[in-house]
């Protein structure tokens, strides 16, 4: 029997011990991220757009949950690196750290979740020139109000764009309230929009 040969054609079908090892790694430190509901919700706060920071009270306030129980959560995923925390006069300010090797799964796992992702390519793959989309108010914070306000940029096909937003709707279980500008319109009164929180997706 040729050893050679039988161990050369198993190969494709199985990966390096140390990239599964790396994989199952992966899998079982993204698990444990998950564990209540209250860590569930900041990390669909937080890193959803990353660049939303928050404070204690707030986040208290927005998820009907005691401080206490928000703290415990914050603390746990600072000190797991997950989290950056900044003073601000008497208020301690917390975000997603884009710098932690994780950052990529969880952001990617919280945008599918709330189907930021599905939204994006299926309501402005077959639109026309796209030159920009941003996310307005609720989306933009990290809230999952249900209604997604988003802004096109760029010379859409309108009745491709309602047929899509219906069909996105039913599919993320969101509704949609769609603006669109063409770019030089948007370039002489951005500021009017931006001046709304937004976020830019694309």
């Amino acid at each position: 029997m040729n050893h050679g040969n039988a161990h050369a054609q198993r190969l494709p079908h199985s990966p390096p011990l140390a990239l599964r090892s790396v994989f199952l790694y992966t899998k079982d430190m993204l698990a444990q991220l998950f564990t209540s509901k209250t860590r569930i919700k900041l990390l669909l706060k937080l890193f959803l757009n990353p660049d939303v920071s928050c404070y204690l009270r707030e986040l208290s306030s927005e998820f009907s949950v005691s401080p206490n129980a928000i703290k415990g959560e914050l603390d746990s995923l600072n000190e797991a690196g997950y989290l950056k925390r900044k003073q601000n006069g008497r208020s301690i300010f917390f975000s997603a750290n884009k710098d932690h090797p994780f950052f990529p799964e969880i952001h990617s796992i919280v945008r599918k979740t709330l189907g930021i992702d599905r939204l994006i390519e299926e309501v402005l793959v077959s639109l026309g020139t796209v030159e920009a989309a941003y996310i307005l108010d609720d989306y933009a914070q990290g809230k999952d109000s249900g209604i997604i306000d988003l802004l096109i940029v760029g010379n859409i096909k309108q009745p491709r764009l309602e047929e899509l937003k219906v069909l996105t709707e039913s599919k993320i279980n969101r509704k949609i309230r769609t603006i669109s500008i063409v770019k030089e319109e948007f370039d002489k009164s951005s500021q009017i929009f931006l001046s709304r929180p937004n976020w830019k997706v694309l």
